[in-house]
């Protein structure tokens, strides 16, 4: 083997090969450096004294199935600029690292498409090892989360596990990049982020919330001039919600074997939207049976349609006309749960429609939650919250390989 291979194949550059050893499947390369390249590590200074060696050995990249490392003595120098005696600087490794620079981006190139389990039995080296690299790396790359030149952003919580354990997600929609990760839910959970935007004095144009009083408050006090909008999803979910409730009370209403017969089962239909509805199993027909046969429901099911219409009005103008619309139709009618609503809306009027100045959604949060939460089910959980953090600050960044 060649000094030249070192530098080709390990990223060795300024040292001279010795020789090899084979012990118990592993192989170890002896190397030295060059006199010319050492130098003091803290002032870089050229004029220094040798005070002796210190052997120390280094893991690398594997050759097939073996290990392989590195062994080399480092200088002990004094100098004479500092007048300290220290280690020479390991220019192929970290300070205070067992592993070469080489190793560390490998096990970093397999950490996009294994888990560091598997990582780590790949390599022949402890969980913990791989598990390290990893979180300095997102540390280095992730922990500050840039909050300049952002002025669009939604806000939306999601649940981590059992016992009503949640984080409180802020996401980027410009670049759907996550800037904020809070412990908890509420707006106790924003504060560290509301903090660092009045210290930057961020100018956020637009935040999309569903209609949470805490979100509300939150954003109205740390941005006053930002456009609220919530989110049409919510919003809908929210009215299918109430939806499925009233469906549930009319159906315990009922007297009639058949009439119970026709109305069980209708959930989901009522939820889907009319477009969805598969013909192939009748569920259009079973629909129209179920809405002839109860007026209320048909009412407040053809006012859930209608109330979909509202975000695909052209303009500002001829959505609040439609808006209004809708909430005196709703209010008009003798049905407590839209009459109910209706006050809902109209009370949310506002931030429903600044959609039409700012045309956001949470949409992109859900989708990032998804795969949050698709990241914990990969690692089967985290118990260090900080590292779960920073793979979610990195979530956008990071590329899913199908392996089977």
């Amino acid at each position: 083997m060649s000094t030249s291979i070192l530098y080709h194949g390990f990223g060795l550059v300024g040292y001279q090969y010795i020789r090899t050893r084979y012990e118990k499947g592993t192989i170890i390369f002896q190397i030295r450096q060059d006199r010319f390249n050492i130098c003091c590590p803290n002032c870089q200074s050229e004029q220094f004294i040798f005070r002796g060696k210190k052997l120390r050995r280094y893991r690398s990249i594997p050759i097939g199935s073996k290990q392989v490392f590195i062994e080399f003595e480092v200088p002990r120098i004094m100098c004479l600029a500092c007048k300290v005696i220290r280690q020479a600087k390991v220019s192929f490794a970290e300070k205070r690292r067992t592993f070469t620079k080489a190793f560390e981006r490998y096990a970093l190139e397999l950490s996009r498409v294994m888990t560091i389990f598997d990582i780590s039995k790949h390599l022949k080296t402890s969980w913990g090892m791989i598990k390290d690299i990893q979180k300095r790396y997102l540390s280095q790359k992730f922990s500050h989360p840039s909050l300049k030149n952002i002025d669009l952003i939604a806000i939306d919580e999601i649940s981590i596990g059992k016992g009503h354990k949640y984080l409180t997600v802020v996401l980027n929609l410009g670049t759907g990049a996550v800037i904020f990760v809070g412990k908890g839910k509420g707006a106790d959970a924003l504060n560290p982020f509301w903090r660092r935007i009045k210290r930057i004095k961020s100018k956020i144009k637009a935040v999309a919330i569903d209609m949470s009083p805490a979100y509300i408050a939150a954003v109205l006090e740390n941005l006053p001039k930002a456009a609220i909008v919530f989110d049409h999803f919510h919003v809908i979910k929210y009215f299918n919600d109430k939806l499925s409730n009233f469906r549930r009370s009319l159906y315990h209403q009922l007297e009639s074997h058949e009439e119970k017969q026709v109305l069980k089962g209708t959930r989901w239909l009522l939820l889907k939207n009319p477009e969805n509805l598969n013909d192939e199993k009748d569920e259009s027909k079973r629909l129209k049976l179920a809405l002839e046969l109860n007026k209320p429901l048909a009412t407040a099911y053809y006012l859930k349609e209608e109330l979909r219409q509202f975000w695909k009005q052209p303009d500002r103008v001829t959505a609040e006309k439609y808006i209004h619309q809708w909430i005196k139709t709703a209010s008009s009618t003798k049905i407590p749960m839209l009459q109910k609503f209706a006050k809902t809306v109209a009370g949310h009027k506002f931030g429903i429609l600044n959609f039409y100045d700012h045309p956001i959604s949470t949409g992109p949060l859900e989708g990032t939650n998804n795969k949050i939460k698709t990241l914990q089910k990969q690692a089967y959980g985290f118990r260090d919250l900080e590292f779960f953090k920073l793979k979610i600050y990195g979530l956008h960044e990071t590329k899913y390989a199908l392996v089977g």
